[in-house]
C-alpha cells in the first residue's frame, strides 16, 4: 500500500498569495500622556495582581470566591470554548482531509443447472474534495477566525477585571452602609436622651414646647435613616451575593469602613505613558476584531478568482476477499480536480467586498472610540484621584469642629444660658459630617479600584 500513497501527495503543499490587505495598527487618537500631573512610577499597575492590589483577608476571600463561582464568567469563559472550537474548524479547511474506505461484495447467479458465485473487494485512501488553496481564501479564513478568537479571550480578560473591580466595590459599599447604619443607631440613642432631658424641662417649666420639636425632630429623623440603612445594608449584601454567584460567609463580611480601611488596598501607580492602555482587554478584543475584518477583506477578494478542488484516491481491488492480503490485487487509483471559475453572478462577489470593506472600517471606529473611552475613564478617575485627598482631609477636619462645637452648645444648653435650638443645629452638622465624611472614605477607596481597573490593573498576572 506505501506505494499507492503517493496519490495522497500532489498539492499538499501548495503555497499561496494572501489578498488580504497588509496590517497596520492605527495611530491612537488619544495624546501620548495624561492631562492630570502625576508623579513618575516605574511599577505597572498591569502587574499588578489583584491578591497584590487587596490587602485585606477577607475582601480576597470574597473576589477569589466570585472569581470562581460567578455565572458571568462562566459564561465569557464558555464563549472562549466555542470561539477555538469555531477556529479549530476553520483552520482544519487548510489541510486535506484523508478517508479511507473498504467494500465487498459476493454474488450468487443460477442459470438452469449451473450456479455461479462471484466475489469482488476494494479498499482505497485518499483525499475528499481539498481546495488548493492558491489565492489565500482558506488562510484569510483562518486568519479571521484566529483573530475572532483571541477578540473572545480579551472579552473574557475584561469581564474578570470588570468582575473583581465590581465586587471590591459592592464589598466596600457594604463596609459603608454597615458603618451608617453604627452610625445612625448612635445618634438615634443620643437623640432619645436628649429628648427625654428636653421633655423634663419642658414638664418642669425651664423650657418651650420648641425646643421639644426640634429634639424630636432629629430623634425621628435618626429613626428614618436606621430603617433606610437597615435596608440598604440587606440590599449590599444581595447585590454582593449576585455578583459572587454564591453565599458569602458571615465572617467575610466587613463591620464597618473605618478610617483604618484605607490600608484595605494599595495606591495604584499612574504615571506612565497613555500607550499603557494599547494593552487593555477591551481595546485589544476590539484590535483583534479589526484584524478579523482586514482578513475577510482577503476572502471576498480571492472569491473573484478560480477555485480548484482536489479529490484523490488509491488503492487496490481483488476477486476475492482475501485477496487483498495475498497479493492477488489489482491497482485502483483516481484523480479528479474540479476547477470553478466565476463568470456571472449579479453582483454578489462585489457586494461581498464592500460589505468586507464597510465592516472593516466600522470595526476600525469602534477600536477608536475604545481607546478614546479608556483614555477618558483614566482622565476622569486621575482628576478625581487629585482632589480626593484635599477633601478627605478637610472633611475630616470638619468633622472635629462640629464635634468641638456640639460638645461646646450642648454643654451650654445643659447649664441652661443656651437655647436648645444651637445645640440642635450643631448636632445635625456633626451628624451630616460624620456621614459626609464616611462616604469621602467610600469615595476615596472606590476611586482606586477604578484607577486599576481602567489601567488595565493585574492583566498579565490575572489569567484564567
Amino acid at each position: 500500500m506505501q506505494k499507492y500513497s503517493l496519490v495522497l501527495i500532489p498539492f499538499l503543499f501548495v503555497g499561496c498569495m494572501s489578498m488580504a490587505p497588509e496590517y497596520v495598527r492605527p495611530t491612537a487618537p488619544i495624546p501620548s500622556t495624561f492631562d492630570v500631573n502625576t508623579s513618575v512610577q516605574k511599577s505597572n499597575p498591569q502587574d499588578l495582581s489583584w491578591e497584590a492590589f487587596i490587602q485585606e483577608p477577607s475582601l480576597q476571600a470574597v473576589v477569589a470566591q466570585a472569581l470562581e463561582q460567578s455565572r458571568d464568567l462562566k459564561k465569557a469563559v464558555a464563549n472562549i470554548e466555542m470561539a477555538r472550537a469555531t477556529y479549530r474548524v476553520t483552520r482544519s479547511a487548510q489541510f486535506p482531509s484523508i478517508d479511507a474506505s473498504a467494500t465487498g461484495s459476493k454474488a450468487r447467479s443460477i442459470s438452469g443447472e449451473s450456479t455461479a458465485i462471484s466475489e469482488s473487494s476494494t479498499a482505497t485512501v485518499g483525499l475528499s474534495s481539498y481546495e488548493l488553496d492558491f489565492f489565500g481564501k482558506v488562510k484569510s479564513q483562518s486568519e479571521a477566525s484566529l483573530e475572532s478568537y483571541k477578540g473572545v479571550e480579551e472579552a473574557e480578560k475584561t469581564v474578570r477585571i470588570a468582575l473583581i473591580a465590581e465586587t471590591i466595590n459592592a464589598w466596600l459599599s457594604y463596609a459603608s452602609d454597615t458603618t451608617l447604619l453604627h452610625l445612625a443607631k448612635q445618634t438615634e440613642q443620643s437623640a432619645k436622651r436628649s429628648l427625654e432631658v428636653v421633655q423634663k424641662r419642658v414638664d418642669l417649666g425651664v423650657d418651650t414646647k420648641v425646643s421639644l420639636y426640634n429634639a424630636q425632630s432629629i430623634y425621628q429623623q435618626a429613626r428614618v435613616d436606621v430603617a433606610n440603612y437597615t435596608t440598604q445594608v440587606a440590599h449590599d449584601r444581595s447585590a454582593l451575593e449576585l455578583l459572587v454567584g454564591a453565599k458569602v460567609a458571615d465572617v467575610h463580611l466587613p463591620k464597618g469602613l473605618e478610617e483604618e480601611a484605607q490600608a484595605w488596598l494599595l495606591d495604584v501607580p499612574v504615571g506612565l505613558s497613555s500607550e499603557i492602555l494599547l494593552n487593555r482587554p477591551d481595546v485589544l478584543s476590539a484590535e483583534h476584531n479589526l484584524k478579523s475584518a482586514n482578513a475577510n477583506i482577503g476572502v471576498a477578494r480571492a472569491a473573484y478568482f478560480p477555485s480548484i478542488t482536489l479529490t484523490t484516491k488509491g488503492g487496490v481491488g481483488t476477486n476475492s476477499l482475501t485477496g487483498l492480503f495475498d497479493g492477488g490485487t489489482s491497482k485502483i487509483w483516481s484523480f479528479a480536480p474540479t476547477v470553478t471559475l466565476p463568470i456571472f453572478d449579479m453582483g454578489e462577489r462585489d457586494a461581498n467586498l464592500d460589505y468586507a470593506k464597510a465592516k472593516k472600517a466600522l470595526y476600525l471606529a469602534t477600536y477608536e472610540a475604545t481607546i478614546q473611552t479608556a483614555f477618558s475613564e483614566v482622565e476622569r478617575a486621575l482628576s478625581r484621584r487629585a482632589t480626593i485627598f484635599e477633601q478627605y482631609d478637610a472633611q475630616k477636619a470638619l468633622v472635629e469642629a462640629n464635634a468641638n462645637s456640639y460638645a461646646i452648645y450642648d454643654a451650654r444648653y445643659q447649664k441652661g444660658v443656651d437655647t436648645y435650638l444651637n445645640a440642635l443645629l450643631s448636632q445635625r452638622s456633626f451628624y451630616s459630617s460624620q456621614k459626609a465624611f464616611i462616604n469621602v472614605r467610600l469615595e476615596e477607596l472606590i476611586n482606586r479600584v477604578t484607577l486599576y481597573r481602567v489601567l488595565g490593573g493585574g492583566i498579565t498576572q490575572n489569567q484564567p
